[in-house]
């Protein structure tokens, strides 16, 4: 009684591909191997390459009132406040 025969779980693969379609577990299979190809890059590539201390991180927002190092396509730019109408 606790153990399932090849058979059982034959039936179960059965009723799954029935149910869900060969189309879809394709799909989910692919998701979750590249869901996992990617787990495995961000793990290897995260203590390979860390920031200098100082510098922004790219694609993270400094809080407000943080001082962050600017590069030189940063300094072409204008930093302005928009005012709201009232």
């Amino acid at each position: 009684m606790g153990s399932f025969s090849i058979w059982h779980w034959l039936i179960v693969l059965l009723i799954v591909v029935m149910v869900f379609g060969t189309k879809k577990l394709k799909n989910l299979g692919s998701d979750l191997g590249g869901a996992v190809k990617g787990f495995k890059d961000g793990v290897k590539d995260g203590g390979t390459d860390p920031a200098a201390p100082g510098t922004a991180t790219p694609g993270v927002t400094p809080a407000p009132g943080q001082v962050v190092n600017q590069t030189a396509a940063d300094k072409a730019t204008i930093d302005v406040e928009a005012k709201q109408k009232l």
